[in-house]
């Protein structure tokens, strides 16, 4: 049965879980209604920044491939585009720092070269919260040793160089750190790949390890800001992980 208290628990709202009911005409199951929370997170669909990105310019002359594809798409000249793509690995990377990190350098990866294009570049901007603050400085030093490993470690396994980086500190990202990757690739413009598929009975394949505390309810988590409460969901510190040295 879905209760309240379930629906709250996949982040939605009293509002949009009856329009959930007005679409299916119908209570959905516990299955879809998991779908609806991670479609209708802010993850997937940008639901309280969509009003801000859409005053962004999104065409133009030698944009080929605007929002809406696995990445973005522009033409660079002689038959060449620059596909690139930047995501952010907030809270995943607060619950597992070394698997959050480096799944969301993982992500932007796979999604230039999904287009079809050869990623030849990466950046990534971070925040953390004071090393020294007295009451969450051994956590925020945990937190910059992991992430940084996992960015390092992801990067440096695909063989893609980090051009570029920046990280700050301040107490407001304490409980939520922002872990934003960047990549670029190139690919000629007659063989860009889209991410669509039609037609009834198309397998459906996954590939890849099971996963972690930093997957489940990954989106829908996402969407959520971070609390006290929200430290519960993190192992215990650990002094050694990965080659990794957690301070």
């Amino acid at each position: 049965m879905i209760t309240p208290d379930v629906i709250a628990a996949h982040n939605l709202t009293p509002d949009e879980f009856q329009r959930i009911q007005t679409l299916l005409g119908r209570d959905p199951t516990l299955v879809e209604l998991g779908i609806f929370s991670v479609m209708w997170s802010e993850h997937c669909s940008y639901k309280s920044s969509r009003v801000h990105l859409s005053r962004l310019p999104t065409t133009g002359e030698r944009v080929v491939v605007p929002p809406g594809e696995n990445a973005g798409v522009v033409d660079v000249g002689d038959g060449w585009c620059a596909a690139f793509k930047i995501e952010s690995h907030n809270h995943p990377s607060f619950i597992e720092p070394f698997q959050g990190a480096a799944t969301g350098v993982g992500g932007i990866l796979r999604d230039i070269f999904t287009m079809g294009a050869r990623p030849i570049a990466s950046m990534n901007s971070l925040r953390f919260g004071s090393l020294d603050h007295p009451r969450n400085g051994r956590r925020n030093r945990s937190l910059l040793a992991g992430v940084v490993a996992g960015i390092a470690h992801y990067g440096n396994a695909f063989g893609v160089a980090t051009v570029g980086g920046e990280v700050a500190f301040d107490d407001a990202y304490a409980l939520n750190p922002l872990v934003n990757a960047f990549a670029l690739g190139l690919v000629r413009r007659d063989q860009i790949f889209f991410g669509k598929a039609t037609g009834v009975g198309n397998p459906v394949l996954y590939l890849g390890a099971k996963t972690g505390r930093d997957g489940i309810h990954g989106a829908t988590m996402a969407s959520a800001e971070f609390d006290e409460e929200a430290l519960q969901k993190r192992g215990p510190l650990r002094p050694r992980t990965r080659g990794c040295r957690y301070f």
